[in-house]
């Protein structure tokens, strides 16, 4: 690999944090103006920078519509993600949710099983974080550890991924029998991609905290990894409750990918609303409103 192409990847890496922080502040209306000034700029980067863009807030425009939809019809929704470390799972998450209302669509990631948690009947401590009517759950990583992670670091025993294996259709089946629409994604990236991305975390003071001595670890053992992935998706991949495999090396097109890929998963249609009018403020006569103490205010260093 030429230092050219590492420098640009490097380049295009750093773009897509700052692409991450412009999403958050840009609204609709002011993303037309923002194409327009790009306009001039016709390199192949910012075209596909302005493709991104203005794909992502279209996709997340129809997730509110989802959402709404979810509520009104009071549907239940689970949506798996699965995929190596760095594979870009947290990053398709935070564009789902960005927009959408917490109480609506939550995310569950869960840390380590507790010392009791690891007594349980294994599936238990997910339940509790399964969707009521009108809820979306979002699993940044779920009950699949037991094939991937658990397994590979020897944290559990064969037998018990055997009876994982055993168990986990029927446990989906019982999920979509009782009304869950269930969605399970893998994210897919390559062997030199998950290196890259490692190295980038590696230097990046705001990104070191993602680096666990889990995830290095997780690089030696690679084709651990990719034998245990097959056999999860072999095992596991059943009509009521497919896997979904997200080609994940190049970022954007994953989420965008992901995103529109959900929506055609759940029909949805626009929900009768009656529209919002602001009552007058009662304003009274005897009303006086207070100066905050000078001590009580924040420093206006910006």
């Amino acid at each position: 690999m030429s230092d050219a192409f590492e420098m640009d990847r490097i380049k295009d890496e750093i773009a897509d944090s700052f692409d991450e922080e412009l999403e958050m502040e840009i609204d609709e209306s002011r993303l037309e103006a923002l194409l327009g000034d790009m306009a001039d700029h016709p390199d192949r980067a910012q075209i596909e920078r302005r493709l991104y863009f203005r794909e992502l807030f279209r996709l997340q425009h129809e997730l509110v519509r989802l959402q709404e939809w979810v509520q009104h019809k009071g549907l239940k929704v689970v949506v798996l993600f699965e995929g190596r470390d760095s594979a870009g799972k947290g990053g398709a998450i935070k564009r789902i949710t960005q927009r959408l209302n917490p109480r609506v669509c939550r995310v569950a990631a869960l840390p380590a099983p507790s010392e009791r948690e690891r007594t349980q009947w294994y599936f238990q401590r997910y339940v509790q974080h399964l969707p009521g009517a009108g809820e979306i759950v979002l699993f940044d990583r779920s009950w699949y550890n037991r094939a991937g992670v658990e397994r590979v670091m020897g944290f559990c025993t064969e037998d018990e991924v055997e009876e994982f294996f055993r168990s986990v259709p029927e446990f989906e089946r019982m999920l979509v029998r009782s009304g869950i629409i269930l969605l399970k994604y893998w994210f897919s990236i390559t062997d030199d991609e998950q290196q890259f991305r490692f190295n980038m975390r590696i230097h990046d003071p705001l990104k070191q905290w993602k680096l666990s001595p889990m995830d290095v670890e997780s690089r030696r053992r690679w084709e651990d990894y990719t034998r245990a992935k097959e056999a999860m998706l072999e095992r596991t991949h059943i009509p009521e409750a497919p896997w979904w495999v997200v080609e994940a090396v190049d970022k954007k097109r994953a989420r965008l990918n992901c995103i529109s890929h959900l929506l055609s998963q759940i029909p949805y249609e626009d929900v009768p609303r009656a529209p919002v009018i602001l009552p007058e403020r009662v304003r009274n006569a005897d009303y006086i409103r207070h100066p905050v103490p000078e001590d009580m205010i924040v420093p206006q260093v910006f």
